[in-house]
């Protein structure tokens, strides 16, 4: 795909029109994309393969919540490659219908995560009653419909926005240090074209040899060619108890003492596959 296509291209995301994810994936690649809504993570991955969408938008970290496993599981599943990365601020707002005060409220939605990461914000307001909701942005829009005005939403301010409503309290969040990882992934055999000079940061999943220090020998070849650790993490392997998979990520100032890392690692493990090789961003 060329770079002007980039600027209009289809990509699917989890979660309604309005949501954080939709933001992200217009922060990384320009308000001209088509944003393409799916009700589930799976959902969203099958979007390329059903034609929908050229791309996916996935969030695969919190700063506060961690990892997104679910979509680490699907990374796995896929051949998609990660491409490219983006950090979005997650803040908060407590929106409502238009002409409706904080007095008027009497109860707040959102996603179980959204509404306990606003836990100082409920402490002033104690008789609000929250209303755990599959989304962020969908809350948004189902306490609108009701033209209520004693129903809140906590979402982001893209929700407000693209449902016409009012943001009655900014940046309610409990910790201003609240950020989201996401990466944007496209099919292994696309993923070349993205590929760019500045390129140095690479993600990695490896299953470990069951030998002793085998996690040591796996990690030894990083330190040894120069290659910075950045992160990780493991997660269990389904079907497949006691056994884990480990998700890296490293950064090669030099890409050139990449590969000779990567071929020292392969005889330390039993399985090793290159996610992506992409820009890393910054806040």
């Amino acid at each position: 795909m060329n770079i002007s296509n980039r600027k209009t291209m289809r990509v699917a995301f989890q979660g309604e029109p309005g949501a954080f994810s939709e933001a992200a994936a217009i922060q990384l690649l320009g308000d001209a994309i088509t944003t393409v809504p799916r009700a589930t993570f799976d959902a969203a991955f099958r979007a390329i393969g059903e034609g929908a969408a050229a791309a996916v938008l996935a969030p695969v970290e919190n700063s506060l919540a961690g990892s997104v496993v679910r979509v680490f599981d699907l990374l796995l599943e896929s051949r998609l490659a990660i491409v490219a990365e983006t950090i979005l601020p997650i803040e908060m707002q407590l929106i409502a219908l238009p002409g409706a005060s904080l007095g008027d409220i009497r109860s707040v939605a959102s996603h179980p995560m959204a509404l306990a990461q606003c836990e100082r914000f409920f402490a002033a307001h104690p008789q609000w009653k929250r209303v755990p909701a599959e989304d962020t942005a969908g809350s948004v829009r189902e306490v609108l419909s009701r033209e209520d005005k004693s129903c809140a939403a906590i979402a982001g301010r893209r929700a407000a926005e693209h449902y016409h409503g009012v943001i009655l309290a900014e940046e309610i969040q409990d910790n201003a240090e609240n950020f989201t990882r996401f990466v944007l992934l496209v099919p292994e055999e696309e993923a070349a074209a993205w590929l760019s000079a500045e390129a140095r940061k690479t993600s990695l999943a490896m299953r470990l040899a069951h030998r002793p220090g085998a996690l040591l020998a796996s990690l030894a070849p990083f330190a040894k060619q120069g290659v910075n650790l950045l992160k990780i993490e493991s997660r269990p392997i389904h079907g497949r108890p006691w056994e884990y998979q480990f998700f890296i990520d490293v950064e090669a100032n030099d890409i050139a003492c990449l590969d000779p890392a990567l071929a020292e690692v392969r005889n330390a493990t039993s399985e090793l596959r290159v996610l992506g090789r992409y820009v890393a961003a910054s806040r």
